[in-house]
């Protein structure tokens, strides 16, 4: 039998997986973007709300808040429809390559958040990641509209990460979640009203397997996939945590190549510079964390 711990780190590295495989889905429904993620965060809220109720949790938030939460829903929505179209525009390993550049991102958006300076190697990591974009896009031109999409994908999930980070001190990651997801579909629903007219009869009316695809990103990859990584990090150290889920491209990236090998497979230059990016990110994750767990360790040993 699997102890607790090993148990644990398993199901982390199936959420990683996952997270990988949401880039699968997406490629899958043939649905626009924001269609995909108005039905996303609408089934999501829905089970998360469910969820709410099972566990009897309290979620009655100030109206300063909301409206805080509200802004991080719209940026999470921007962040979904942008992967997706990026996916739509290139493919899985571009899109996923490009959200890897979230780590470039967060060397200057966590600075300017949380008030602190800039670190010398952060600076020297984005140079890198620079590097394998620039390789990337050297490449496969004929995909930009797909890498600037994939960057700008990577620029809204991280400021959603950082900011997130300032509510998760004060406020349980349920409750944040829910009321992120209920903005996202409000504010995707006033986009629809606003520059389609309204909501045709033909938003509502998908094939089966489309349904079947959107239930699961919304229920597995979505609702589960949050509530699992919640526990997940009751038993396992924030180190592993952060550093397994920097594979998720690396998962996703393989997973198309096994589910698309036809569109998937890319140039030598491409990996040159995915490899850059993503060994940049693990880098900078392990970094950090050795960082923190020295700090630690510092302070524990510390003389009274």
């Amino acid at each position: 039998m699997l102890n607790a711990k090993v148990k644990n780190y398993l199901h982390l590295h199936f959420l990683v997986f996952i997270a990988g495989f949401t880039a699968i889905l997406g490629k899958e429904i043939t649905i626009g973007s924001v269609d995909l993620v108005w039905y996303r965060m609408l089934i999501a809220g829905i089970l998360m709300f469910l969820y709410i109720r099972i566990i009897k949790l309290k979620i009655e938030v100030d109206t300063k808040t909301k409206l805080k939460f509200f802004g991080a829903g719209i940026i999470i929505a921007l962040h979904w429809i942008t992967f997706f179209e990026s996916i739509n525009q290139s493919n899985v390993s571009i899109a996923l390559a490009m959200f890897s550049t979230g780590a470039f991102f967060a060397s200057f958006v966590e600075p300017l958040i949380y008030k602190r300076k800039i670190i010398w190697y952060e600076i020297l990591f984005g140079v890198v990641v620079i590097l394998g974009v620039f390789l990337i896009t050297q490449s496969e031109i004929k995909y930009l509209n797909g890498i600037l999409l994939g960057i700008s994908s990577a620029l809204f999930s991280t400021l959603f990460a950082v900011i997130n980070g300032k509510f998760i001190e004060t406020h349980r990651a349920t409750v944040i979640s829910y009321y992120e997801f209920i903005s996202g579909v409000v504010f995707l629903s006033l986009f629809v009203l606003v520059f389609r007219g309204g909501f045709s009869s033909e938003f509502f009316i998908l094939s089966s397997e489309d349904w079947i695809y959107i239930f699961i990103l919304a229920s597995i990859c979505t609702a589960y996939a949050f509530i699992g990584a919640v526990n997940v990090m009751r038993h396992v150290s924030p180190y592993t945590v952060v550093l397994t889920y920097n594979l998720e491209p690396l998962y996703g990236i393989a997973i198309a190549l096994l589910c698309y090998p036809e569109t998937e497979i890319m140039s030598t230059q491409f990996y040159y510079g995915a490899f850059l990016v993503l060994a940049t990110v693990l880098a900078n994750g392990i970094l950090k964390n050795y960082k923190s767990y020295k700090k630690r360790n510092t302070l524990t040993n510390k003389p009274n």
